[in-house]
């Protein structure tokens, strides 16, 4: 890749690396030399993730972006000879229940989803960017989703998460816009993964009905190599967001 930086070496945590694009993110970040650290709440899923990889390049780690206490506690995975994580790629999401009119929804599960995509983002955020302060350096990257930019009637706990997610990600751009610190919006359209099942309470066929309708939609695959090109920048280069979508999207 033409005037690109080496991720050789670079340590970097993937957050919901279990299924979809983040195990895309988890392993096409491996396939460059860098160290994984993926985290998910599947362990077998982890495990297995951690054998496609390159040998010894990734460490699976189970994690809920709900458990505060699980999330201070992630630096004390950081592998030998690293004192801090280079890259954060913030992909963990849910949206159980979601595709209900919110008044019908539980407002647990509408909680839940606050919780994890946005508040539990945040948490990890927080944890491990005075490591990147110190040295000066380092890339986050967050996922959000088109949802945001074309609210969708049915799904208001998800867009509003993924709306924070932008916010978020415009007022961090600003905090350390002078520390050495990029950070990456990758906003993606409608992608086939696992989510729409696990959005569904695990109707495998309603998952697959929803996506007959939509042949054209993005693979995992296609998220990845946007985070892979905007991570691989040289690191005075801050691609601030990328939109991606399928065709048939607008």
């Amino acid at each position: 890749m033409s005037n690109s930086q080496s991720l050789a070496g670079q340590l970097a945590i993937v957050t919901g690396a279990s299924s979809g694009i983040g195990k895309a993110i988890a392993l096409s970040l491996a396939s460059q030399g860098c160290k994984v650290l993926a985290t998910g709440r599947n362990k077998e899923r982890l495990n297995a993730l951690s054998s496609e990889a390159p040998s010894g390049s990734m460490i699976g780690i189970e994690l809920d972006m709900r458990d505060s206490n699980g999330i201070l506690e992630i630096n004390s995975h950081l592998p030998v000879g690293y004192e801090s994580i280079d890259i954060l790629i913030n992909n963990a999401a849910e949206d159980i229940g979601g595709r209900t009119r919110f008044d019908l929804a539980s407002a647990d599960e509408v909680c839940r989803v606050i919780e994890t995509n946005l508040i539990g983002l945040m948490r990890i955020t927080h944890a491990l960017v005075p490591g990147m302060l110190k040295k000066g350096r380092g890339t986050i990257v967050n996922i959000g989703s088109t949802n945001s930019q074309r609210p969708t009637p049915t799904m208001a706990a998800y867009t509003a998460s993924k709306a924070g997610v932008h916010a978020f990600s415009d007022v961090l751009r600003a905090d350390y816009a002078k520390e050495g610190i990029r950070i990456i919006e990758i906003v993606p359209g409608l992608t086939r993964t696992d989510f729409a099942k696990n959005r569904m309470r695990g109707d495998t066929e309603k998952a697959n009905a929803f996506f007959e309708k939509f042949p054209g939609a993005l693979d995992p695959t296609d998220v990845a190599d946007a985070v892979l090109y905007a991570v691989s920048r040289p690191q005075h280069v801050c691609i601030q967001q990328i939109v991606v979508t399928p065709w048939f999207q607008w």
